[in-house]
């Protein structure tokens, strides 16, 4: 799994600054949650309240008596809520793997985290892709994000705060490459709680990897189901998995041709691409579609749009990308293809194949419903029939069995 991640700290106090009318730039006291007089909790504060000691959920009161000089804001929760929304679903065109906290009082607001498995075959390697979602965001929320890409969750926020706003990228690789990474790392960026800290100090523990080198038995013997919970952290094995903030009931990936295609073949190519990029993202949740969508914007005329469904939930590119061409070929386009898209819906888990133990596991492409998809497409559905059993016994062969169509997954065209 790969995942990118965004953080904007304090975006609260980023946001209101950046709504602050020019000529009248907010002082460099400011703490924002409300009036000193009233009940209520600090949200956010500038960085040199902070310094003098307030902090998140403090008392309003107390953070007067802190900083009597600063200035103090009413918190709009609904405007920031909506500039982050805002910006989710800008972000939710490169994926809808996206994971959010849209609650203003949580302390995961102004956190995303993105899955990008695949999404290379459509906007090029990771730094560009990275690249491409900074210039979005930059337009929508103030101030540069920390940004990291790792294979865990934990992994990508350590490289986030490692790399001190810029792009920092762990390699691609199991649990060991990710613990290779964050065993020179300090302690203190493990998510333990003060007790915890405290006891690391005790036992000399400074860097990740030296609490790695330890027996899990033994952390968790000192330091409880916590310290089993950070020892796996250390050892680069995060098993909290993304959770997307909206249901995903479905894949969408699109590309412009330019200039506009006229033969079949190079739009084939194009259509591994799109097939691999969504395919990588179903396989990481563990899941296959079970229809295909293509969408195809023509030079002149209406738009051709195909739909397919699919023999099971399937998740391997070779075969969508070898039926949606036979789809394709039977259905060409009347004219040079513009633009092409594809969608995968009805996300389900992705169907298994049960194997003989002592026989050698058969190629997934010579299933046979998705040969006689892939029949059907080429000779028409109609054409394509097998014998069902009505009565063996039967005196007359043609009371023994009747043909009927082979397929049983029809095609439509809306």
């Amino acid at each position: 799994m790969r995942l990118l991640y965004l953080d904007w700290p304090h975006l609260c106090y980023r946001l209101e600054a950046a709504r602050a009318v020019p000529g009248a730039e907010l002082p460099e006291l400011v703490v924002v949650g409300g009036q000193p007089w009233e009940q209520g909790a600090v949200l956010d504060c500038s960085s040199q309240a902070r310094r003098l000691g307030v902090v998140r959920g403090q008392p309003l009161g107390t953070a007067h008596r802190l900083v009597p000089e600063a200035r103090f804001l009413p918190a709009d929760r609904e405007a920031y809520r909506r500039a982050m929304e805002v910006a989710l679903d800008a972000l939710a065109a490169f994926t809808p793997a996206l994971e959010a906290d849209l609650d203003v009082d949580a302390r995961g607001f102004g956190q995303v985290l993105l899955g990008i498995e695949g999404l290379h075959l459509l906007w090029g390697d990771e730094q560009a892709l990275a690249a491409r979602v900074l210039e979005i965001v930059r337009r929508l929320l103030p101030g540069e994000p920390r940004v990291g890409i790792g294979n865990t969750r934990f992994g990508a926020q350590v490289a986030a705060v490692m790399g001190r706003g810029r792009l920092a990228v762990i390699a691609v690789g199991d649990a060991a490459v990710e613990a290779a990474y964050l065993a020179p790392l300090p302690i203190r960026l493990l998510p333990a709680d003060e007790d915890a800290r405290e006891r690391l100090r005790v036992f000399g523990l400074t860097r990740i990897g030296e609490l790695a080198a330890l027996s899990r038995s033994a952390v968790i013997a000192r330091f409880g189901a916590h310290g089993g919970d950070l020892h796996d952290l250390a050892r680069g094995m995060d098993g909290r998995r993304l959770v997307p903030r909206k249901p995903v009931e479905r894949l969408r990936a699109e590309a412009e041709l330019e200039p506009p295609v006229e033969t079949l073949e190079p739009l084939r190519f194009v259509l591994r691409n799109l097939c691999g990029a969504l395919c990588e993202q179903l396989v990481a949740r563990g899941a296959g579609a079970t229809r295909a969508v293509l969408a195809l914007d023509l030079e002149r005329g209406q738009p051709l749009h195909l739909e397919q469904q699919l023999p099971e939930p399937a998740a391997a590119p070779d075969l969508l990308e070898r039926l949606l061409f036979a789809r394709l070929g039977s259905t060409p386009p009347a004219a040079a293809v513009t633009r092409l898209a594809l969608e995968l819906r009805g996300e389900q888990a992705e169907s298994g194949q049960q194997l003989g133990l002592f026989a050698p596991q058969l190629a997934r492409a010579a299933r046979l419903d998705w040969q006689l998809t892939g029949l059907s497409l080429r000779f028409g559905a109609d054409r394509l029939l097998r014998a069902r059993v009505l009565d063996a016994e039967a005196t007359l062969a043609e009371q023994r069995i009747e043909w009927v169509i082979a397929t049983a997954a029809p095609l439509s065209r809306p």
